[in-house]
């Protein structure tokens, strides 16, 4: 059942999570048809709490609330990364976990479940730009960071933002079915599930590195992408044998050279299809990939998207070529 809800509140909360929370299960639509949760917004600190965007918010509820509650929701907040949490909020989330309630985190809100060492053992995400931390200070937790959202039972972690609507809707989907899921979905103008996960948002240029023999290789190989490459080829244009070639190319890069030049096809096909009304046919055939089909392939692969999903997110709808 999901009948109670309850956020829980710490110094420095975001507001745009603190309304996606609100949105889904504070808001009375009963007389559209859709269900009512007897909800409540709980200060872990003190009854007046700063937001992250200057102003204040206050409440009557503390921490006993939580003991009534079915969800537990903790929305992000300013500089919970690194961050200490009062020990009695996160004995109230160890106890509500014990009695069988569900915890939900949004975005860094991860953080505060992972004091409460509720993330060991168990998969979970938070924001792609957290994932690495999440995972350094978390050991013992399985940090999924291409994921929107995952549901440990019972302990469900949403990466940045909007992926909070996600987690929220799949707990909507689960609890009342997918009819009301869509409903809710539709009333608030949003998508009632989203294909692909956070890989899609991620700003990951491949790094810089001193390539003291490889180098202008690398070079070449960028401006040359549509083209055909083998390990034989590069290393003669480098001057080396194949052998050295691939032993150098790892020692200065980390990767491989089909390793690196497959992360540089699907860049350039990223910026093509973000910038440039051209065919994915077209794209395929200028980021070096031959065909849609194997551009699609090699992007979902990456992305865990299509080329047309991740134009229509990055352009809109009326954008979208059709893969051959």
């Amino acid at each position: 059942m999901l009948k109670n809800v309850a956020v829980l509140l710490l110094d420095e909360v975001h507001p745009f999570e603190l309304g996606v929370l609100c949105e889904v299960f504070g808001l009375d639509r009963s007389e559209e048809g859709l269900p009512a949760h007897d909800f409540a917004v709980v200060s872990a600190e003190g009854p007046v709490l700063h937001t992250h965007a200057g102003f204040t918010l206050s409440t009557p509820h503390g921490l006993d609330r939580l003991e009534e509650a079915d969800l537990i929701a903790v929305p992000a907040g300013g500089h919970y990364v690194d961050r200490a949490y009062p020990e009695e909020v996160l004995d109230a989330l160890r106890r509500a976990v014990d009695r069988g309630a569900r915890v939900l985190s949004v975005c860094s809100g991860a953080y505060v479940l992972g004091a409460a060492g509720l993330l060991d053992g168990r998969r979970c995400t938070t924001h792609w730009r957290h994932t690495q931390e999440l995972a350094r200070r978390y050991p013992r937790a399985v940090v999924e960071p291409d994921v929107l959202y995952v549901d440990e039972g019972p302990i469900i972690t949403s990466a940045g933002t909007s992926a909070g609507i996600d987690a929220c809707l799949h707990l909507i989907r689960q609890a009342y079915g997918p009819d009301t899921a869509n409903a809710l979905a539709r009333r608030m103008v949003v998508p009632p599930h989203r294909d692909g996960g956070q890989a899609q948002y991620i700003e990951r240029p491949l790094p810089r590195t001193s390539c003291d023999t490889v180098g202008e290789t690398l070079v070449w190989m960028e401006r040359h992408l549509d083209r055909e490459m083998t390990v034989e080829q590069l290393a003669a244009q480098a001057h080396m044998s194949p052998r050295t070639f691939a032993r150098r190319f790892h020692q200065e890069t980390g990767t491989t050279p089909y390793r690196w030049l497959l992360r540089q096809r699907v860049l350039l096909a990223q910026h093509l299809l973000e910038t440039s009304d051209e065919t994915v046919d077209t794209i395929a055939g200028r980021a070096g990939f031959g065909t849609a089909a194997a551009l699609r392939h090699q992007f979902v692969r990456a992305l865990g998207t299509t080329p047309n999903m991740y134009r229509r997110t990055f352009r809109g709808p009326g954008a979208a070529a059709e893969v051959a």
